[in-house]
């Protein structure tokens, strides 16, 4: 997520949605993170709870909170592009407890039960799982939740991840997306995050 930036695409088509001054758009990015330093109550398969959990969070909503202060919001939705460390560290048995407790972690400290939920699926990179061995999983996992609710989807990166990165160089199949993919990226977030808030009306 730390190359996906939202003035690119993102931020330009919500905007163009809902008015220049109706939208607030904030990213917080640290490339090569596992999940739990986004949810607080991560323990590792074997139960293990490191010492220190949910520091991106905090600064997340560092950035946040300022911003939203004193205004009543319409809709919330949050965006969701990370997984690559878990399946790499062979977490992705406790992958899908922690993407449900962030969401319902991020409910709580909003005080909202409808945030929408846009997840970036991990890309084809390791479809043999023989660098990442949970990178098969964890992609389902995504998808599961994408799928779960009618606040819930999932965004496909497949094919964004070919040809010529942000540095000039050529890449294939990469583990990161190429300049123009990073562009449509921001595209498929706004499209599938209007349509959420589209078809969901406002509740609290």
């Amino acid at each position: 997520m730390q190359g996906h930036r939202p003035q690119e695409a993102f931020t330009p088509a919500v905007k163009e949605a809902f008015g220049e001054d109706n939208v607030i758009v904030i990213q917080d990015a640290l490339g090569g993170q596992p999940i739990q330093r986004w949810w607080k109550d991560w323990k590792s398969p074997e139960g293990k709870k490191p010492e220190n959990t949910g520091d991106l969070y905090d600064r997340l909503m560092g950035k946040v909170m300022p911003e939203i202060k004193g205004q009543t919001l319409n809709s919330v939705t949050f965006i969701w592009m990370q997984g690559e460390r878990d399946a790499k560290m062979q977490w992705g048995e406790v992958y899908e407890v922690s993407l449900n407790g962030l969401y319902d972690q991020l409910c709580k400290d909003l005080g909202r039960s409808d945030i929408n939920f846009v997840i970036g699926r991990l890309s084809d990179f390791d479809l043999k799982n023989q660098r990442y061995s949970h990178w098969t999983m964890v992609r389902k996992i995504q998808v599961k939740l994408g799928e779960s609710g009618p606040r819930f989807s999932w965004v496909n990166t497949d094919d964004l991840n070919d040809g010529v990165n942000r540095k000039g160089k050529k890449i294939q199949n990469d583990l990161h997306y190429s300049a123009e993919g990073y562009k449509t990226l921001g595209k498929r977030f706004a499209e599938s995050a209007l349509k959420l808030i589209k078809q969901n009306p406002k509740s609290r």
